[in-house]
Order: C-alpha cells, then structure tokens, then sequence
C-alpha cells in the first residue's frame, strides 16, 4: 500500500477540490438552505421531490425527525406521528435554528449533491490515514500530516452543519473556505514529501522565494475578501430576489472595492514571479500555471461585475482562486529547498 501512497494523496487533494467546485455551484445558484438541516435534508436521508413531501398532509404517516413547512414556518416530527384531519401543535416541535421556510426542488438537490461529494470525500482520507501509520518509523511528518488533514476534514464537516445552523453566516463561511485551504497545502506538503524530484531541478534566488510566500499570502487575503464581497450580494439577492441580478453589485460596500483593488497589487506580484523566472532561468513551470489562473481570476471577476453573473462565472472565479493558492503553495514548497 505504501507504494500507492502518492496516488491516494492526489485523489484526496481532487476530492477536496470536487468540494470546492460543489461549493461554489450552491453558491452560484443561492441553494446554501435547500436543506434546512444537517446531516439529513428535512428530515430524510435522500431529500423529497416535490412540495408536496415537505408540506402537512391529513391522515399521513411522518417519523421522528422529519421536518415540514407549514404556516411559513418549519416544525419538526417529535415522535413519529399518524395525523389526523387536523394538525395537532403538540405532535410538533418548532423549528428554531433559523426561520427560512422555502422549499425549491433545484436548490435542495443542489445543495444535497454538494453534501454527497463531502461524504464521499471522506473515503480517500480514511486510506490516507490507514496507510500513513505504516511510514511512523520511517518518516513521522507524513503520519502527522495525513491525520493533521483527516482531522480538519472532520471539523470541516462539522463546520458545515454551523453553517446551517447559522443561515449562511458569512464569518463561518470565511472560515469554513480557509479550513478548506489548509487542507489543501496539507496534501500538497504530503504530495511534495512523497514525490519523486531526483529528476527535478530549479536554481535558488532569495526575491523569487520571498514573492512567493507573498502571492500565496495576497491570495488568502483575497479569497477571504471574496467571501465577504459573496456576503453583500447574498444580502442584495434577499432584497431584490435571485433572478433580479443585475441588482446583486449595486452600490457596492468598501470591501467591495478593496477586493477590486487588491487584484492590482495580485497581478504586479505573480508578474514579478514570472519576470524573475525568466530572466534568472530559474525553471519553475507552475509559474505560467499561476500566471493564466491570474488572468482567469481577472476575466471572471470583470464578467460578473459588467456582465450580471454570466452562467458558471462564479463557479470558475472560486475554483480557480482556490487552485491558484494551491499551485503558489506547492511553489512555495519548490523554490523554499533550494537554498
């Protein structure tokens, strides 16, 4: 299993970035409470279809758990129940988490499949961990960082169901998207001990190593910016309502404007990353990599600010952005050896 070791951190690191892309399209689409709880998604464990499950019925049988919309408010089954021609208040318990009691077919799976492909995600860490006890002896950091990542993935999962909780909370969500990004450079610490770099080779220079603690830094900035910057049109879309969204950046907040301004001083820094590579020779390929994730961050944002959120924009913007302090990373990881 050992020797397969590489392949199981690489299909972690793409579980966590289907995550990412899941995330964003519930984003994208405003489906963050298709599910008004968590673990389950109104009570069931494979979401309903229709209005009609999710809405009070006479002469019906309900189990324990299960959660219904009535009089535009949520009450959850606290036993299991056989109704009768009138609803009886005392079979019901109020659900007092949040009070959004909407039910959209589209929405609900959205955000069920977004909870699936975590669940499933789960299965590669499991063999993460199994098989990163047998190199204890040999290497302890390989150990500590598989479980170190099994770990966060965990309390990631858990954070998920606060976000729930909370009704889209946007410091959870803050924190809930950085949680995701240490998990990701600590697969790429793990994929960067474990791979095969004999036949790699990259010349040191102390400016690029420095530019590039900065650009990965100036990326978690920014991502972290973007959330809030998700925040004011979250709060815009309730106003206006989701399809009205050309309303969704009107009058922006500062943090807005920061979050623009910022991708200025994003652009000088991975130019510079790319100057010095050329000029010094230096042999870093994840360079051009970053350089067009940078030019794809730019187009996406300038669409949906311009362009009213064209269909998928959203979802390129925070994958790629997600991706791109990945690749700085694992740069940071390369040009950091070579002193």
């Amino acid at each position: 299993m050992k020797k397969h070791f590489p392949l199981i951190v690489k299909i972690s690191l793409i579980a966590v970035y289907v995550i990412f892309l899941a995330g964003s399209v519930v984003r994208m689409t405003g489906s963050g409470m298709g599910c008004p709880d968590w673990p389950k998604c109104f009570g069931y464990y494979i979401p309903p279809t229709s209005e009609e499950e999710i809405t009070w019925q006479p002469n019906y049988e309900y189990k324990k758990g299960m959660i219904i919309v009535k009089d535009e408010a949520l009450f959850v089954a606290g036993h299991n129940i056989k109704t009768t021609d009138e609803f009886n208040a005392n079979n019901w318990e109020k659900y007092t988490k949040h009070d959004y009691a909407k039910f959209n077919k589209f929405h609900t799976w959205t955000e069920y499949i977004n909870r699936l492909s975590s669940a499933l995600a789960g299965i590669p860490f499991l063999f993460l961990i199994f098989v990163s006890v047998k190199f204890w002896k040999e290497n302890k950091q390989i150990t500590l960082l598989s479980f170190g990542a099994f770990f966060l993935m965990l309390f990631e999962a858990w954070l998920g169901k606060t976000v729930v909780d909370s009704n889209l909370k946007p410091t959870i969500i803050t924190i809930h998207m950085v949680g995701g990004l240490v998990i990701i450079a600590l697969l790429l610490w793990l994929l960067y001990i474990v791979s095969d770099r004999k036949k790699v080779s990259y010349k040191y220079n102390s400016l690029f190593s420095k530019l590039v603690i900065i650009s990965a830094v100036f990326s978690l900035i920014q991502i972290a910016l973007g959330t809030q910057v998700r925040q004011f049109i979250d709060e815009q879309v309730k106003l206006h309502g989701f399809e009205n969204k050309h309303y969704s950046l009107m009058d922006p907040n500062l943090k807005f404007y920061i979050h623009r301004s910022f991708t200025i001083a994003i652009v000088l820094v991975n130019l510079g990353l790319f100057y010095l590579n050329q000029v010094k020779n230096l042999g870093y390929k994840l360079v051009n990599w970053i350089v067009f994730l940078i030019f794809l961050e730019t187009i996406t944002g300038i669409l949906m600010y311009y362009a009213d959120f064209p269909l998928g924009t959203q979802a390129v913007h925070l994958l790629s952005g997600a991706v791109l302090f990945g690749l700085q990373f694992y740069l940071w990881l390369q040009s950091r050896n070579k002193k």
